[in-house]
């Protein structure tokens, strides 16, 4: 058996040009830690979290115990009507892990996309039963992706990816993102060009909510953002009656140093998504936090003021047994200063790589480092990132241009020594690029 012949005969792949002439699969049999094995038993070090979502490791052992202990006792029970003790106990952990709000009302979806969709659609429908049905359109930013059904393509048409879906989405407004990076002199100028705009479209009164990517927006190329920007943006929109969604579908999980990126704030957002690193990485699952205020507007004896949404795996108790014992690893693996260490050598490597003439606009925040390979903007080009990665690969590294940009995301195991050698093997494939 041939696992790359038959992939290519039955199976289609995600954000993938199967016509492309370089297009190939590693085949990859087996993980541990920070490190996927290729059928040669070749380690790879994951530098992108598997697509963000590997937060303590690969194949963690506390948490395929977790899962096995769940699945010989209770593997799935329909969640309209019922209830069980995993996610009564999640309920309750990630008050605690939250917290900012005296209630969090949690709600199970199974990816992304989803949480974003659901809420989008407590935004919509919770002002309709406030008695604002005038409040119908949404505010995002400029660049910001927030998944890929219909809603959550509308919020993030402007970051490119769904152009030839346009009829399916509706309107939403923008406005520019003030991105910034180390030692940038324009931020402020950026921020209030953006805070004027803001303005503008919430004098208007027809915003039911606007969601954004808290301090770090992801697929457009890590860009990121002051926590101050974040503060205003909030006070303004709740000062207007907006419904302020963060998308921490990415943010959570201490991917910016802290266990959320709200955190890092003062202001506290309505709604919060969270997926990916919410079972790190282990099993699909997310949840969409809204405030008692939001949760309260549902509340009737008329079944259609309800939101009417639903999974069939609402809820499953063996994602909720997973996710209550990673949230205990943050506390026992003293996450969070693993996270500082990884976020020092970032700092480090990129402040050398600025130097060399081979990092630009760089930007670091906990455990995410970015960087722009040329001064120029550079759009995604499949020939020249197919070559990038090709190039990481030999290098016993997984890595995944987004562009021109350049973004390194480890899970939090992986070691300071392996980071620092990894930015080593980085380094002299930039070189070939500024060649």
């Amino acid at each position: 058996m041939s696992l790359s012949k038959d992939d290519a005969r039955y199976l289609w792949h995600p954000f993938t040009q199967h016509g492309h002439p370089e297009t190939a699969f590693v085949p990859i049999v087996s993980a541990r830690g920070a490190f996927l094995y290729d059928e040669s038993g070749s380690p790879l070090l994951d530098l992108i979290s598997s697509w963000w979502v590997t937060t303590h490791g690969h194949s963690h052992p506390e948490l395929i115990k977790a899962m096995a202990i769940q699945a010989a006792k209770l593997d799935q029970v329909i969640f309209a009507g019922f209830t069980h003790e995993p996610a009564v106990t999640l309920g309750r952990t990630l008050q605690q892990a939250l917290g900012r709000r005296d209630v969090w009302k949690l709600f199970f979806s199974d990816n992304g996309s989803t949480a974003v969709e659901v809420a989008l659609k407590m935004a919509l429908h919770a002002q309709i039963n406030w008695g604002y049905p005038e409040k119908k359109r949404f505010l995002a930013f400029e660049g910001g992706y927030h998944g890929d059904t219909v809603g959550a393509m509308s919020v993030g048409r402007s970051s490119g990816f769904f152009d030839p879906y346009q009829k399916l989405l509706f309107p939403v407004k923008t406005i520019d993102y003030p991105e910034t990076w180390m030692n940038d002199p324009d931020v402020l100028h950026k921020e209030e060009k953006s805070l004027e705009a803001l303005t503008q479209h919430l004098n208007r009164g027809d915003i039911a909510g606007m969601i954004l990517e808290p301090l770090i927006q992801g697929a457009s190329g890590m860009r990121m953002c002051r926590p101050t920007f974040v503060n205003h943006v909030v006070r303004l929109c709740q000062q207007a009656g907006v419904l302020v969604i963060f998308d921490e579908v990415m943010t959570g999980f201490g991917r910016t140093g802290r266990l959320f990126a709200f955190h890092h704030l003062s202001e506290v957002p309505d709604i919060v998504c969270l997926a990916k690193g919410l079972t790190a990485g282990m099993m699909p699952m997310s949840l969409t936090c809204a405030s008692q205020g939001v949760f309260d507007a549902f509340l009737s004896t008329d079944f259609y003021r309800s939101l009417i949404h639903g999974h069939s795996f609402t809820a499953n108790p063996i994602a909720c047994a997973v996710a209550n014992r990673s949230l205990s690893l943050f506390a026992e693996d003293d996450t969070l200063n693993k996270i500082k260490a990884l976020e020092g050598v970032h700092h480090n490597a990129l402040h050398a790589l600025q130097k060399a003439g081979l990092a630009h606009r760089p930007r670091v925040m906990g455990g995410v480092a970015a960087f722009d390979v040329k001064h120029e903007y550079m759009p995604y080009n499949i020939e020249k990132n197919h070559w990038l990665k090709s190039m990481f690969l030999k290098s016993g590294l997984v890595l995944r241009p987004l562009g021109g940009t350049l973004y390194v995301m480890p899970p939090y195991c992986t070691s300071p020594e392996d980071l620092e050698d990894a930015y080593d093997r980085i380094t002299p494939i930039l070189q070939q690029v500024q060649a």
